[in-house]
């Protein structure tokens, strides 16, 4: 059995962000006193959710060895929909089934020109970033605004005191990590990202289980969307989600999901975003300016590869530790015993 010592440098090895997070949190709050207040932790979930809610379906398309790019895009498609949906019908629930179709439209269209067709995801899910945020501002020249409470309680409403967008998010992040950990086309998800050709010889559909990724992927964006827009209360088709991509992916890869695919799970995502939601928040209650904080957001995504690959590096030295110590435990057992200097 490993020591306790050994189990706390495998736990930390295994989520170093754990760590990194807690200490963030508590020197903000000790600087400012505001960092754990009831109203600021609601906004750091209201803001951390709708990151979420996209990060969950982006890291399962990472575990597979793939990737979106359209996401931010996608969102702002999804919210306009949402609002002229919203104002032509009345109905929040039409639209945010409005926004997720929308969503899931522009996923199936990645879908079949990666899955199919075979093109890059990287390439094409990059030229979808463009030419759908293109089609959302065709479809609103003008920002939407003036939507009734029921479509708002979605984007500032709470039960229990908790945002409405983060137990849609934690829900997701549960059926998310079921899926993964429990069923076997999401183990069939870390054999595609490992390695295809073996997976595809091995009876996985590896065709089949990125399509629907990609579908799951474009839908929650689509939500996304609609969620920010009712928080918002505008539909501004130009700034919706414009960066959006680049702070999903930094939540993925700082919760360990691995770039190169195969490796990773929910709890990692649930802690990146977490320290995404609250780096902003603390940056903003220092008074940090708004230029400093783009930079720490992008030393956030250059610091989540590097802590990504050493992590992996430490992670393998560690397990080689223990099969070297496993291995020769095994070697004096099968040792004979001493013989005994004297028999009498």
């Amino acid at each position: 059995m490993r020591s306790l010592g050994s189990r706390l440098l495998h736990g930390v090895v295994s989520n170093p962000l754990v760590v990194l997070l807690v200490i963030m949190v508590a020197a903000v709050q000790i600087s400012t006193g505001a960092q754990l207040t009831g109203g600021n932790i609601r906004g750091v979930l209201q803001d951390a959710a709708i990151i979420a809610i996209v990060a969950i379906p982006i890291a399962m398309l990472v575990i597979a060895g793939y990737i979106d790019l359209s996401v931010g895009s996608t969102l702002a498609l999804g919210g306009v929909i949402a609002a002229l949906t919203m104002h032509a019908t009345g109905s929040a629930i039409l639209a945010l089934v409005a926004a997720v179709g929308a969503g899931m439209l522009v996923g199936i269209v990645n879908a079949i020109l990666i899955t199919f067709v075979g093109l890059s995801s990287f390439i094409t899910t990059l030229g979808m970033l463009a030419a759908v945020r293109g089609v959302a501002q065709l479809v609103a020249p003008l920002p939407i605004s003036g939507f009734d409470v029921s479509f708002s309680v979605f984007g500032i409403g709470a039960v229990a005191g908790v945002p409405v967008s983060a137990l849609i998010a934690f829900v997701l992040l549960l059926v998310a990590g079921f899926f993964l950990t429990m069923t076997p086309s999401g183990r069939h998800v870390y054999a595609i990202g490992v390695n295809r050709e073996a997976a595809y010889l091995s009876g996985v559909s590896v065709r089949r289980i990125p399509f629907f990724l990609y579908m799951f992927s474009g839908a929650a964006a689509g939500l996304a969307g609609a969620l920010t827009v009712a928080r918002l209360n505008s539909a501004p088709a130009g700034q919706l989600g414009v960066g959006f991509e680049l702070s999903v992916l930094t939540a993925v890869l700082l919760g360990g999901i691995i770039l190169t695919g195969g490796g990773g799970n929910m709890f990692g995502v649930l802690v990146g975003v977490l320290f995404m939601g609250f780096l902003s928040n603390s940056l903003t209650l220092l008074g940090v300016s708004t230029f400093w904080q783009n930079v720490a957001s992008g030393a956030a995504l250059v610091a989540a590869i590097a802590i990504n690959a050493g992590t992996q590096i430490l992670r393998g030295k560690l397990m080689a530790r223990d099969a070297e110590r496993l291995a020769r435990r095994a070697r004096e057992a099968a040792e004979p015993a001493p013989v005994a200097a004297a028999q009498k």
